[in-house]
């Protein structure tokens, strides 16, 4: 009993300073630095990690004054878990919790006043709830990706989308 007392705090512990470190954002972003008996100030630096651009310029769109690098999106879609509620071809994703994002984008930016499709895909993700499609519920998508995603991340996420969006 002693023992199970002791370990679910340092379990708790261990998960919340995993999850609470990050403030928000991808993991690929948080840089740690432990310094475990040491007296003096750790001089330890770390880069943060780094992306290489394919020679070719990547697709980019405008969304609301903004451009988007579509390479860069792929990645931004990876990292915040996208793939694991919408299906989208371009992402091999196959979630279905959300909508189809290879056709239901433009139908669904139709049904929202015929608004700009970029403008339709920025706004679902910053503003979840603004428009719902047809089938599904408010409040399933987070919130959150409007303040924990830079405006650069969230353009190159809107330039990804619609890159791979079926335009009909």
């Amino acid at each position: 009993m002693l023992f199970a007392a002791l370990l679910f705090p340092a379990g708790f512990a261990g998960w919340a300073v995993g999850h609470y470190t990050s403030l928000g954002k991808s993991s690929s972003t948080v840089v740690h630095t432990v310094t475990i008996g040491s007296t003096s100030a750790p001089a330890t630096t770390t880069a943060p990690a780094t992306t290489t651009s394919p020679a070719t310029s990547p697709a980019t769109t405008t969304s609301s004054g903004g451009s988007g690098n579509a390479a860069a999106g792929k990645s931004v879609f990876a990292a915040n878990g996208c793939g694991s509620c919408h299906t989208f071809k371009p992402a091999n994703a196959t979630g279905s919790i959300g909508p189809d994002l290879n056709t239901a984008t433009a139908s669904d930016a139709k049904a929202d006043n015929n608004m700009n499709l970029a403008a339709f895909i920025k706004e679902s993700i910053d503003d979840p709830d603004a428009y719902i499609a047809k089938g599904y519920s408010n409040g399933v998508m987070p919130t959150t990706f409007g303040q924990s995603l830079s405006s650069t991340q969230l353009n190159d996420l809107v330039a990804f989308i619609l890159s791979g969006t079926a335009k009909s």
